[in-house]
């Protein structure tokens, strides 16, 4: 009995020896949404895309573990995760039922009310107003996008495989850990809970760029903390690793970023600097992670 409890461990340590470390938190997200599905099902019936969707993930996940990849295959599997990002994301707005799970925005307005005397993103632009900082910092807003990407990309046509994984890690853990708070504790948010600015601030060809995004994929509840932010400064430490010149780069826009969800009335601040502090967090622990193996004989 003792031995073969010993070789079902030993089959199971080397079937999960197949995928690298990204792959496991994956995994282990694919599991918790698969078990917050089942719970909901009853309930919810369009949760069951949600399990249909990972029962492809997980087959895709198996395909990109396989040692016999070609060159293609092999370089298709550092940026796959980042891809899975995709089906991840708007399955949150089916697991919160489309709006109607319960939010927790007044505890979290009570927060940012004990920390900055009252809601930052409803007064700031008011009290601020300028049409020049709507468009640019709505502009940068839209930009996430390509500053979360540029990490992997860049080191990926350089030939960097080591960098392009610590990028990929990085920011895959940084996005499933706040997609998790998304379903546990779901916060829809400013672009939901307040009235939209005035006509005049978001008439701008930036910031009618992000409404028209947001319209057609905002997940609902997914405000606390801020993925925007959290994703966004992980990419720049990530680039940071493996560059200073191209973090110290990214730095900027980055910055311009967390000062325009609040701004542009997309975040409570709060949402903001919990997304700081997720990635300092987050990157804390795998630099730590990343020292002690190279220490190790």
């Amino acid at each position: 009995m003792v031995s073969s409890e010993r070789l079902a461990l030993t089959r199971t340590v080397a079937w999960l020896t197949r995928f690298r470390p990204v792959e496991r938190w994956l995994l282990a997200y694919v599991g918790f949404t698969t078990i917050v599905g089942v719970v909901r099902l009853p309930t919810q019936p369009a949760v069951a895309w949600v399990l249909g969707a990972n029962v492809l993930i997980l087959a895709l996940i198996a395909l990109a573990s396989r040692p016999d990849l070609g060159r293609v295959g092999r370089i298709l599997r550092e940026v796959y995760p980042l891809v899975l990002l995709a089906a991840f994301y708007p399955a949150i707005d089916i697991l919160n039922d489309f709006g109607a799970v319960p939010v927790y925005d007044a505890i979290v307005r009570r927060w940012e009310h004990g920390l900055f005397g009252g809601d930052v993103s409803l007064t700031w632009w008011q009290s601020s107003p300028s049409v020049f900082w709507s468009t640019v910092l709505h502009a940068v807003y839209f930009a996430y996008y390509p500053i979360v990407a540029a990490p992997a990309l860049v080191f990926l046509s350089m030939g960097r495989i080591d960098a392009v994984r610590r990028a990929v890690l990085w920011l895959i853990s940084a996005y499933l850990i706040c997609y998790v708070a998304f379903v546990l504790f779901p916060v829809a948010g400013p672009y939901y809970e307040f009235p939209r600015p005035a006509p005049w601030f978001i008439d701008n060809w930036a910031a009618r760029l992000v409404y028209g995004t947001l319209e057609g994929g905002s997940a609902y509840g997914a405000a606390f903390p801020s993925s925007h932010v959290a994703a966004t400064w992980t990419a720049v430490a990530a680039a940071f690793a493996g560059s200073r010149r191209f973090g110290v780069a990214l730095a900027v826009p980055a910055a311009m970023l967390t000062v325009g969800v609040v701004y542009c009335q997309m975040h409570y601040a709060i949402d903001a600097v919990a997304g700081v502090a997720l990635s300092a967090l987050l990157v804390g622990c795998w630099v730590w992670v990343e020292r002690r193996r190279r220490q190790e004989p």
